[in-house]
């Protein structure tokens, strides 16, 4: 055989080798070999209820079969007391649901590992396990004992939202700042609330912008030495919601470092949601009612079995995935994506978007966010690797 032949014969074999094996990778391929990282659900709600999430299970968003089939890696287990007066204290039950996250780490140690620094979450990572961490939603249960921030740090907490709806003596909330028939003793932090943002800075425990006041954020700015984040936060441009960030916060927060994770809450990302929900909701108010007084459980306990229970009429009304993927899209091209990632607030919301109905339909974004151009890489950091940044620049202290 004449040389020039054998070499065309020896490079169409390469050449065939070697597209055999580079196929394009899909979305779904992306999705489960990158980190995916949610900082913020609240299943840990419903373990305190008594339902055994290490079990596929048939309410809410969230348990150990599904966070694998979702491709989730990293869990921020939302850890919320309501502010509600009990003869128990905030920081007594803040204690019960740390508790709670340990006895499913500590019953499931082929599943899970609780998290306490980046290192553990890569060995988690490489053990193909669930990294479950903590984050303290609501100042509460701190009162006014900034030696509480070093009890629950010890404890795994690796962020506090400084308020939930409720503000606390040394922090205003976007609630109570918004609204005019609010009387507040004071706005935004105090001498102590700067002084837990400090203390938090030198723990190495993130902190967190999520329901704080806008008086509140700019405090922080000034004050935190380290990034910030907002857990579960979405664009206000986009949706004129109280809980959710102005372009100028946007761009404080990139220029401090920080990242932005996307709530998933209808009525935070659609700016028609709360309308529609409310004349959908009008011709069964009757029935709403009745459900109200014989459901057991709290307020939020109660709603998302009226959400099942209306699960049809919902239906209509839930915005497309798209429009979740707009709020990514417009903090990525504002500030950059490396200031953008998942917050989905599974467990803690009654409806979710189209396309998006438990943490099994995390490849969905990937898929979507590829769609709209955005490279490999940069998908990677939206999905994980800005949290990861984050968490380990606050354990530089």
């Amino acid at each position: 055989m004449p040389i020039r032949i054998i070499f065309f014969v020896a490079a169409t074999i390469l050449v065939s080798a070697s597209g055999a094996f580079s196929q394009p990778r899909t979305a779904r391929d992306i999705h489960f070999d990158a980190v995916v990282v949610d900082t913020h659900n609240d299943v840990a709600q419903r373990m305190l209820n008594g339902e055994d999430i290490s079990v596929l299970t048939q309410a809410g968003h969230s348990d150990l079969p599904r966070f694998r089939q979702g491709g989730v890696d990293v869990e921020m287990f939302s850890i919320w007391v309501p502010p509600e007066k009990t003869q128990r204290s905030y920081f007594d039950q803040a204690d019960e649901q740390i508790d709670s996250v340990e006895s499913l780490a500590r019953r499931n140690p082929a599943a899970v590992v609780l998290a306490r620094s980046s290192f553990d979450v890569d060995r988690a990572v490489r053990e193909h396990k669930l990294a479950a961490m903590l984050g303290m939603e609501g100042g509460h249960p701190l009162g006014d004992a900034i030696g509480n921030l070093d009890h629950f740090y010890n404890r795994g907490v690796r962020y506090l939202t400084l308020t939930w709806n409720n503000s606390t003596s040394w922090a205003t909330s976007a609630k109570d700042e918004t609204n005019p028939e609010t009387t507040l003793a004071h706005r935004g932090l105090t001498v102590f609330g700067k002084a837990v943002v400090r203390k938090m800075n030198d723990l190495g425990m993130l902190v967190d912008v999520s329901h704080v006041g806008e008086r509140t954020f700019w405090d922080v700015i000034g004050t935190s030495t380290r990034p910030i984040i907002a857990s579960h936060s979405s664009v206000w441009s986009l949706c004129h919601h109280r809980r959710n960030l102005k372009d100028d916060q946007l761009k404080a927060i990139a220029k401090n470092g920080g990242v932005v994770f996307i709530n998933f809450n209808p009525a935070f990302i659609d700016s028609t949601f709360a309308d529609k929900e409310a004349k959908m909701r009008a011709p069964h108010q009757r029935e709403i009612d009745s459900l109200v007084r014989v459901l057991p459980g709290d307020t939020f306990t109660k709603e998302n079995a009226i959400a099942r229970h209306f699960a049809a009429e919902y239906l209509p009304i839930r915005p497309p995935l798209s429009v979740l993927v707009d709020h990514f899209d417009y903090v990525a091209k504002l500030i950059g994506p490396d200031h953008v990632g998942i917050g989905s607030d599974f467990d803690g919301i009654n409806v979710t978007p189209l396309g998006m109905d438990d943490v099994t339909a995390l490849p969905n974004l990937t898929r979507a966010l590829l769609e709209r151009g955005y490279s490999e890489a940069d998908v990677k950091k939206m999905l994980g690797g800005n949290f990861l940044r984050v968490l380990k620049e606050a354990e530089r202290h």
